[in-house]
């Protein structure tokens, strides 16, 4: 656009208008791409901060605490006392002395009865009656109250010598001698062999022939990244035709198959 302005033509470019909130949003993104302050210049910063303005420095005099005498108090030490004073035997008031209990109150100071059906616990001790203080034993009561002899074995009982388990009367039976009569070996049994047993001549000079060498050697195979392949078949063995005994062992058990 051209204005004209005292005999001088000036040039003027105009702009479109933009909105209001497309300018805000310019200068709040610039205000976002800002770089953060460091705070770590300043190690004794303040705890709080005042983003608008900094608070006015006071000119009075400072503020003076006053120490209440509940506060006094409570500064104090606690104050522990190390024997008591307090005596195990005190006076009794006259109303206590006086006093008189009421039915309710002498009702419940009564103990619980016990249920129904207790029986008291039996003493470990019962008193004998006159028949048994007064009773004699039988001789046969008098064998069984003997202790059961048993033979000691030697090392034992120090004191006491024991009898020795050949003077003891018992005489096996023949099933028993049987059974105790130690087993003989094989008339063919020849018994363990040696481990280690001399190698003939012959084995020692033996020279191993071409075809055994051959199939002593591994199989050379290749590896799976050179392009070996498990999973082929020969040629041979789709060719192959089984014969009658493998073609034997391939039938099923006549006991497993169902009769139609």
């Amino acid at each position: 656009m051209f204005v004209k302005d005292n005999g001088i033509v000036m040039n003027i470019l105009c702009f479109p208008r933009q909105p209001a909130s497309t300018i805000f949003m310019a200068t709040f993104t610039k205000k976002l791409a800002q770089p953060k302050p460091n705070r770590l210049r300043y190690p004794d910063r303040r705890s709080v901060y005042w983003l608008d303005q900094m608070p006015p420095e006071s000119t009075g005099s400072i503020t003076k605490i006053e120490l209440t005498p509940r506060w006094s108090e409570l500064c104090r030490n606690k104050t522990f006392y190390s024997q008591v004073t307090i005596s195990p035997e005190w006076a009794v008031s006259g109303a206590a002395l006086r006093a008189v209990p009421s039915d309710r109150l002498c009702a419940l100071a009564l103990p619980p009865a016990p249920a129904v059906g207790w029986q008291p616990e039996c003493p470990l001790l019962k008193p004998l009656n006159r028949g048994t203080q007064t009773a004699v034993a039988t001789s046969r009561i008098c064998q069984l109250a003997q202790p059961k002899r048993r033979p000691v074995l030697e090392g034992c009982s120090p004191k006491s010598k024991p009898l020795p388990l050949t003077h003891i009367p018992y005489k096996p039976s023949a099933h028993i001698e049987l059974l105790a009569t130690p087993k003989h070996d094989h008339p063919k049994f020849e018994g363990q062999r040696s481990v280690c047993w001399p190698v003939s001549r012959a084995a020692r000079n033996c020279s191993a022939s071409h075809r055994l060498l051959e199939l002593c050697g591994p199989k050379k195979r290749m590896a799976l990244f050179e392009g070996y392949d498990p999973n082929i078949v020969s040629r041979a063995a789709r060719s192959a035709s089984p014969s009658p005994r493998i073609q034997q062992l391939c039938l099923p058990l006549p006991r497993k198959c169902a009769s139609n």
